[in-house]
């Protein structure tokens, strides 16, 4: 006998919130790591700057107002890169991974490990003199749904990356468990129909 139909209204006001769930903050020495990358670039264009205000004339006039937007510029990178730097912060919990980030805008990704393709640690050569690792996670929903998780402690990274596959490995098997078990309870095809016509 078939189940009834049933398709009741949930109340979404009292649903777990995600937003109560304390993330784990990325690694102090990590605002290292943003400290020269904003350095190499700004610096970068500081000597372009000054050569071009060297060796092209026509740029004396504009030279305060470039500084003036050049130093504008900078302050306004390291406020954000700093912001970010605050926001950010992740759990992995029983059933899936949270992810926070953002300065201007604030942006929270959850991702079930049923969605996991697989995790990869990565080192840059500043994190990798500071001891540190981005763990990257991909799903199957593509660009849009990677995270990446820097400024980890490269044992912490380490230990992170076996529990994702773990996750995965056992999502992977219980799938294969439940195809098996669906399998076997399926009813058995009729016999075939033997042939009349036997041949003596």
């Amino acid at each position: 006998m078939k189940e009834p139909f049933i398709n009741d209204t949930i109340d979404t006001t009292v649903l777990p919130k995600f937003e109560d769930v304390q993330l784990t903050p990325l690694h102090p020495s990590y605002i290292k790591v943003i400290w020269f990358n904003i350095a190499l670039v700004f610096g970068i264009i500081a000597i372009a700057a000054g050569f071009g205000f060297y060796y092209i004339n026509e740029l004396q006039p504009y030279r305060i107002a470039i500084s003036a937007g050049y130093i504008f510029i900078v302050l306004l990178t390291i406020t954000i890169n700093v912001i970010n730097f605050k926001t950010r912060g992740f759990a992995f919990r029983e059933h899936d991974v949270i992810y926070r980030s953002g300065a201007i805008s604030i942006n929270t990704t959850i991702i079930p490990y049923n969605r996991v393709q697989h995790v990869a640690v990565h080192e840059g050569p500043i994190s990798r003199w500071l001891d540190l690792a981005t763990v990257e996670v991909f799903t199957a929903g593509g660009v849009g749904g990677d995270i990446k998780i820097p400024g980890l402690e490269k044992i912490h990274a380490t230990a992170i990356k076996q529990l994702v596959v773990g996750k995965i490995d056992n999502k992977q098997s219980d799938e294969g468990e439940d195809i098996f078990t669906s399998a076997t309870l399926e009813e058995p095809l009729p016999p075939e129909e033997e042939d009349n016509n036997e041949r003596d």
